[in-house]
């Protein structure tokens, strides 16, 4: 069949849908196209979906999440939802991981009120973006979830945008924006999480509500492979990319087709699954993985690791009240971001201590902070970096750690090797596989150990802000 006359597959590949007799789907979706846009069959459906309701006129699904593989137009089905909210006097709130993606769905709303000629009062100052109706009373503010602005409000609708990145933590902050509404949703839209990925909640709500059906009020669908395929596979491209053969073309994919595993994450929509030898076994890391976050009872403690690949790394460790070390990924991004993204993550919290380690950017980034009024740097010695990794190992086998089994932290643990540090037994880690950035593990090492080290009191002022 000629590509101009194929289209991708317009049902989920794995889905669960509550039963419902009745939708508001069909309003949005002809509010939506009074912008002269027209949705296609796959977006409608799952906006059918989303917007049914029971017998009591509540929303059937309390929250829905979906996974499509990029640029397939998954952001519009949000923005269907979110014009009806606004229409219909919701209050939403819109949140992303990064302040760009956050940007560009402000603006794409934007564009949608402006096509149908409705009138409506927006303000664009950068992290404060808003929208409101008067006609309705709605309104939607649209926030990255590393600021804490919004969170005092109350809300009817929560999206998590780039829901592969939403950690536990921030889930703890956001959860709660929308208990008072009367009828409220969430609404979590992604891909797979990445080698790269800090968030662990889309991973756990898939689980819970595709593989083990045990959420109420839950709803999911996902585009998706169960094995990795060759990346010339083509059958493959159009089971797993709806908008294909519209929006998307082959040629644009056949040009994606190269790196084997990134392939089938980002373009495929296959979810990751670990069974590889390492110093770290799948099963050791899975067994410390707890359902929830623990109490904390401590300031956090903050690892720092720039490698030699030109990557730069930031995790967390925090006491927890049955005195395990909870640890998590923050970030891990390219080193040539700078400083300015660690030094506002680090003004964002409250913690104690900062070990920062690798000679290509630690003196930078203890400077960004002496410039800030930050305290608590530390630059480990090679001997302070052998403690760490032996601490750990230590407490690995005691079972002294827990996690929230964040994908790029378990591709990262669980594909690593120990290499010789010194002349007298002393050990680091490194990567198995070139795919996975040991600096996310590096980071997590150092936070653990200082977690347990008697460290200088900082003037810092308590303050918690996810």
């Amino acid at each position: 069949m000629a590509e101009a006359e194929r289209r991708g597959r317009q049902t989920p590949t794995s889905s669960l849908v509550l039963p419902y007799e009745r939708t508001l789907g069909n309003e949005a979706i002809e509010l939506y196209e009074q912008t002269g846009r027209t949705a296609q069959e796959w977006q409608k459906l799952l906006v059918y979906d989303i917007m049914a309701q029971n017998d009591e006129d509540l929303w059937t699904h309390s929250q829905f999440g979906f996974a499509v593989p990029r640029q397939n137009g998954k952001n519009e089905i949000v923005s269907i939802r979110e014009m009806w909210g606004l229409m219909n006097g919701e209050r939403i709130l819109h949140t992303a991981h990064r302040t760009t993606t956050s940007r560009a769905a402000w603006e794409r709303l934007e564009a949608l009120l402006d096509a149908a000629k409705i009138e409506y009062k927006a303000s664009g100052a950068t992290g404060q973006e808003r929208i409101s109706i008067k006609s309705t009373g709605g309104v939607i503010s649209f926030r990255t979830r590393s600021k804490g602005g919004g969170l005092g409000e109350s809300y009817d609708l929560l999206v998590i945008d780039e829901a592969q990145e939403y950690t536990t933590v921030q889930e703890s902050a956001l959860k709660y924006v929308i208990s008072a509404s009367p009828n409220p949703q969430n609404i979590f839209l992604g891909t797979p999480p990445t080698t790269e990925s800090v968030g662990t909640v889309f991973s756990d709500l898939r689980d819970h509500a595709l593989l083990q059906g045990d959420l109420e009020d839950t709803g999911w669908a996902e585009w998706s492979v169960e094995e990795q395929h060759d990346p010339k596979d083509v059958d493959a491209w159009y089971e797993t990319n709806p908008s294909l053969g519209l929006l998307l073309k082959e040629k644009t994919i056949r040009l994606q087709a190269s790196e084997k595993l990134d392939f089938n994450i980002q373009r495929l929509g296959y979810w990751v699954r670990y069974n590889l030898k390492s110093a770290v076994s799948q099963e050791e890391w899975a067994d410390m993985k707890c359902d929830k976050l623990p109490g904390l009872r401590s300031k956090l403690f903050v690892g720092v690791k720039y490698s030699k690949t030109g990557t730069v790394a930031v995790s967390i460790a925090v006491r927890a009240e049955d005195n395990r070390i909870f640890v998590e990924g923050i970030d891990c991004r390219s080193s040539r971001e700078g400083t300015d993204w660690i030094v506002a993550f680090l003004r964002s919290i409250d913690y104690k201590a900062v070990v920062i380690d690798g000679q290509s950017g630690q003196q930078l980034l203890k400077d960004a902070m002496k410039d800030t009024h930050m305290t608590g740097a530390i630059l480990p010695k090679v001997a302070d970096v052998i403690k760490a990794s032996a601490v750990f190992e230590e407490r690995l086998a005691a079972k002294e750690l827990c996690h929230a089994g964040q994908q790029s932290m378990v591709s990262s643990v669980t594909n690593c090797e120990k290499r010789p540090i010194g002349s007298n037994g002393g050990f680091g880690y490194r990567s198995i596989n070139e795919l996975y950035d040991i600096a996310i593990m590096d980071s997590m090492v150092l936070a653990q150990w200082i977690c347990g080290q008697k460290t200088k009191k900082s003037a810092r002022k308590p303050r918690y802000s996810y």
